[in-house]
């Protein structure tokens, strides 16, 4: 196993990466640094969106050793580092969501108590949050405090295209369909996407860093969802919105949301997050869905949440290149 550099996304210095082994096989990619800063705050467990890798946080990660924290980070099954799960490797397949809560729960288990200080927070993105969330409504909850980036507590419209997705991937399911790319599908479809017609980030330089990446490792790139994917999503959507699991999180919580989301559901989040009463909400306005990848601007209004929130946080943060 091994981290993908390039001229625009060094990896940070001191990376340990490893993988793990699965109960049913698969390989799980990881990777862990230590803090550099004298302060040392604990750990924090980062973990992406769907399509994402380790490297693309690399800016993160340095933004967080900064401030006192070792990081942990893994890529989600099926996709990055990890094991992919069909013959297509470009198909974003999962049969349910348990599937990734035992990933993640091996992970915390087998990786993070065992090697990494404590105390510990969850800090996820998109369906990465939606993930950590399935994890806090357990008896066993491993973080002392959560902070999600535009969390998927539900798609967008703009982004499923079909009536009642969750009816007609179900059925479609049923049918034997699972393993099919949605209607419209491709594998190439981040490799292919450009600036001008992306709905994540306003910022070119840290859009195309993250391309760079693909360019040089193909094998990090994933394609659109299967079926199957969509069918278990849209599940899991239903079991963590039901009032009864969101009164079963006791972690306190920030979500920050994007104002201009075209990828999960602002206004679901914002629902979401006044029913849970261990939750504080921040709305960045005129943010896409990547908070962490957009401009300065607003990754400033995101790390000053954070720094907020986060007992101890370095608050004195002078440098903001991206290049580091």
């Amino acid at each position: 196993m091994e981290l993908v550099s390039t001229a625009r996304n060094a990896t940070p210095s001191g990376a340990r990466v490893s993988a793990f082994t699965a109960k049913d096989g698969a390989k799980i990619r990881y990777a862990l640094w230590n803090t550099t800063a004298t302060q040392r705050l604990g750990t924090i467990c980062l973990f992406g969106g769907r399509t994402e890798f380790i490297e693309k946080y690399f800016e993160t990660i340095t933004d967080l050793r900064r401030r006192g924290f070792a990081v942990a980070t893994m890529d989600w099954r099926g996709q990055g580092g990890s094991s992919r799960l069909l013959s297509n490797p470009m198909k974003g397949h999962v049969e349910s969501f348990a599937e990734f809560d035992d990933d993640l729960r091996q992970f915390m288990t087998e990786v993070v108590l065992a090697d990494c200080p404590s105390p510990y927070y969850g800090f996820a993105h998109s369906m990465g949050g939606h993930i950590i969330l399935r994890s806090a409504q357990t008896k066993v909850c491993w973080f002392d405090r959560i902070i999600l980036s535009a969390p998927m507590i539900a798609l967008a419209p703009e982004s499923t295209r079909i009536p009642a997705i969750g009816f007609v991937s179900e059925a479609a399911t049923l049918l034997g369909l699972s393993d099919f790319f949605v209607p419209g599908g491709k594998s190439d479809s981040s490799r292919r996407e450009t600036f001008e017609d992306n709905t994540v980030t306003s910022d070119r330089l840290r859009f195309e860093r993250s391309k760079d990446v693909l360019e040089a490792a193909p094998r990090l790139a994933l394609g659109s969802p299967t079926i199957g994917w969509v069918a278990a999503a849209q599940r899991s959507i239903a079991e963590i919105n039901a009032l009864t699991f969101i009164n079963g999180i006791k972690v306190p919580t920030l979500i920050l949301a994007a104002g201009n989301d075209e990828v999960v559901s602002t206004p679901a989040i914002e629902v979401f997050a006044s029913r849970l009463k261990t939750c504080t909400r921040i709305v960045i306005a005129g943010a896409r869905h990547e908070i962490l990848q957009e401009r300065d601007d607003l990754r400033d209004q995101f790390w000053a949440a954070f720094d907020a929130y986060i007992p101890g946080a370095n608050r004195e943060m002078s440098e903001r290149s991206i290049g580091f």
